[in-house]
């Protein structure tokens, strides 16, 4: 059993170790400011509670005499932001905002009905002036321009979030260098955190493996079937390494509506994205294998033409990871821009073009693609896995790249890219979580040695 506190603490571990691998494998990773939108629950309820708090204020300012306790109270929290601004060691402008914006002093000058209430917005507008990035210089500008003090108090807050913001985009940008020397082992000393805090933590990366084991086992058929004891020699003859890219293979057709393996859960999204790049590629490369073998003799002497029919294909493929993408329709689409093309190609240098009977077969054949085992896209997935695996097994696929399948030509510049992203994944992956896959491949490839070894140890525990 697993307490609360030991589940709360390792989904602190996984949230921690989730965003140090973000912010060091992506270099765009930033926080944004986003608003909720106005016409939705949390927008309007949002605007609502705002606007209210800030009605409030101003008829307390405008009260005989002006009632000044909110804000006091929204001072002493700006004093507080513009504190956590400054670096170690400003210890003079850290005196003069304390000094400026003393809650006690203001209360007594309150009692007397003697705040100078625009001084103290002046002084806090030309501070965060001081202390802002230049891109919030035009913010302080329409500061600077803003007349009725509640207004002013409620932009000032707005801009202070936006340099919050600032202030932590700049602590990812000076943290990332550092997280890239050491990310390999601050995400192993985590994750055997979360490992101790819930044991149950490989339970989902054991059963990828295993499953991985079994599609091995399956393709040495003479020998799990000869004998009783060929199973497990074979078994014990797989590489772990094949099992382990094979593992990481699958996951470019992985259903990701299902739980990914727990080792894999920050780059989930990045390999999301490769499996939706591929699946378009195949379908280009399907589309451009069609064409050759039934217009290819037509089109054989102009330049260019398979990167003409990528052109073509790409607009009309895109979303098409998104459940309202009509794949058939958008196949069918392409099917007759291919036909347009063929035409104007073949009228251009005085060629007969294409009868209807030809062209409605072309649109059929690219429109199947679709469907279930079509013999041209499963040859293209064969391929594409045949490179992705063949990129795996490289000592360093950074120094060269495997040779591409036929078929493949037309999509080369984008699959190398693609196959790049995909092995960088893979071998950081590797070099973080490689001790947890030895013990598990141990266990499932080895299990006498495994039992072998807990048994010498027994007697010493």
């Amino acid at each position: 059993m697993v307490t609360f506190d030991e589940l709360m603490a390792a989904a602190r571990n996984l949230s921690n170790l989730t965003l140090a691998h973000e912010i060091a494998v992506n270099a765009n990773f930033c926080i944004k400011h986003e608003d909720h939108p106005q016409n939705s629950l949390a927008g309007t309820v949002k605007q609502i509670v705002h606007k209210a708090f800030w009605d409030h204020l101003e008829s307390e300012l405008n009260e005989d005499p002006p009632e000044y306790e909110h804000a006091i109270k929204l001072f002493e929290e700006i004093k507080e932001i513009l504190l956590s601004f400054l670096a170690p060691g400003a210890n003079r402008i850290q005196n003069q905002i304390c000094e400026v914006l003393d809650t006690d002093l203001i209360r007594q000058q309150a009692e007397h009905n003697a705040v100078d209430i625009h001084g103290l917005a002046n002084y806090i507008i030309n501070t965060m002036g001081k202390l802002c990035a230049p891109i919030r210089d035009n913010d302080i500008k329409q500061l600077k321009a803003t007349e009725n003090i509640v207004e002013l108090l409620r932009q000032i807050f707005h801009v202070l979030d936006l340099m919050k913001m600032d202030v932590a985009n700049y602590t990812i940008q000076s943290l990332r260098p550092y997280l890239r020397r050491n990310l390999v082992d601050y995400e192993r000393t985590k994750f055997q955190e979360i490992l101790e805090e819930t044991p149950s933590a490989l339970d989902l990366t054991t059963e990828w493996i295993k499953e991985s084991i079994e599609d091995e086992l399956s393709s040495i058929s003479n020998e799990s079937s000869s004998s009783p004891g060929a199973h497990h020699s074979s078994k014990s003859s797989i590489s772990p390494t094949l099992v382990l890219n094979n593992g990481y293979l699958k996951l470019l057709q992985w259903d990701y509506h299902k739980t990914i393996p727990e080792t894999l859960i920050t780059d989930e999204v990045r390999l999301q994205e490769l499996r939706e790049k591929l699946n378009q590629l195949k379908i280009i490369a399907c589309v451009c294998l069609i064409t050759n073998n039934m217009v290819g003799a037509a089109t054989v002497n102009v330049p260019d033409f398979a990167n003409q029919l990528k052109r073509v294909s790409v607009p009309l493929l895109e979303g098409m990871s998104k459940k309202t993408f009509d794949l058939k329709e958008a196949l069918n689409a392409i099917g007759v821009q291919i036909c347009i093309k063929v035409n104007e190609s073949l009228t251009e240098r005085d060629l007969p073009t294409l009868n209807a009977e030809m062209q409605n077969n072309l649109v059929g054949q690219i429109a199947s693609i679709v469907e279930e085992n079509n013999p041209v896209s499963s040859l293209i997935d064969k391929r594409i896995q045949l490179f992705m695996k063949s990129l795996l097994a490289l000592p360093s696929f950074r120094k060269c790249m495997p040779t591409l399948p036929g078929g493949l030509s037309v999509i080369q510049p984008e699959m190398e890219l693609v196959g790049s992203q995909f092995a960088s994944i893979v071998e950081f992956n590797k070099q973080v979580y490689g001790p947890f896959y030895a013990n598990i491949l141990k266990k499932l490839l080895f299990p006498e040695a495994a039992i072998g070894k807990a048994e010498v140890e027994a007697p010493s525990n």
